[in-house]
């Protein structure tokens, strides 16, 4: 494989980010369902008050992968990070790639003191099942997701 990089995402990399968030929709049966613009993102990602980060993975300074990630707290457990999404674009899928991306969020995870990472996987998405069984995941049963839209 070229020379990969992860690094911490930047202002400028939102267009190629969206890019892939639209990618991993198509994926996942819901290409209709990515509604934020452009300059949302760059201002919910590096405005007065940022609320989520990422990290990207690069090949010869194309973005190829990202795990972009928020603060989560648990009255339970403690600060967490969630994370949102960590996709890899189709070509470069089962690289190693997304192993990068999820090792160096752990390392930047403990480094920031969180108590662990939690995220959700679709049911029938079995690659990223088997995926996320290496690093042994807890996968819970017992949870139905909810939400509002306005």
């Amino acid at each position: 494989m070229q020379h990969l990089k992860i690094r911490e995402a930047e202002k400028e990399d939102c267009p190629r980010i969206l890019e892939l968030v639209k990618e991993l929709a198509l994926y996942e049966k819901a290409p209709d369902e990515v509604t934020i613009t452009l300059a949302e993102m760059v201002e919910c990602g590096f405005g007065a008050k940022p609320i989520w980060g990422a990290l990207v993975a690069e090949i010869n300074g194309v973005i190829v992968g990202i795990a972009l990630y928020y603060d989560r707290y648990s009255t339970w457990k403690g600060r967490r990070l969630y994370l949102e999404d960590l996709i890899v674009t189709e070509a470069m899928r089962g690289a190693g790639i997304g192993k990068k991306l999820l090792d160096e969020l752990i390392t930047y995870s403990k480094a920031k003191k969180y108590n662990g990472i939690v995220w959700q996987v679709l049911d029938w998405n079995k690659s990223a099942i088997d995926f996320y069984k290496k690093y042994n995941a807890q996968f819970d049963p017992e949870w139905i997701n909810v939400s509002v839209d306005f």
